[in-house]
């Protein structure tokens, strides 16, 4: 497997399938933030969510090295977690998402 057939693949499910089910990025990673927080008795920022998404999903490689999914949602994870903390909150993507019928 190249590795444009893991990123490519990763971009896709960001940019539509997951962005059509889940909304903005940013909100569902502060929404992520603001449950761990609680459960953990720590603030987590929106920024750290995707390093530690992409994290469970390396250690599952630990398990388990060929399972493609994990590589592409590792860098799926990693993507929108440069982008979140390297872009600052607007109202466009910090809105709630609203399922559209």
């Amino acid at each position: 497997m190249t590795r444009k057939e893991i990123l490519n693949p990763a971009g896709h499910l960001i940019d539509n399938d997951r962005a059509a089910e889940y909304g903005p990025a940013r909100k569902n990673f502060e929404d992520i933030a603001k449950g761990w927080s609680v459960i953990f008795g720590v603030e987590i920022k929106a920024e750290q969510v995707g390093p530690a998404m992409a994290w469970l999903k390396i250690a599952r490689l630990a398990k388990n090295e060929t399972h493609i999914d994990s590589y592409i949602d590792a860098a799926a994870y990693m993507a929108l977690g440069g982008e979140i903390a390297t872009e600052p909150a607007t109202a466009d993507n910090v809105k709630p998402f609203k399922q559209q019928a």
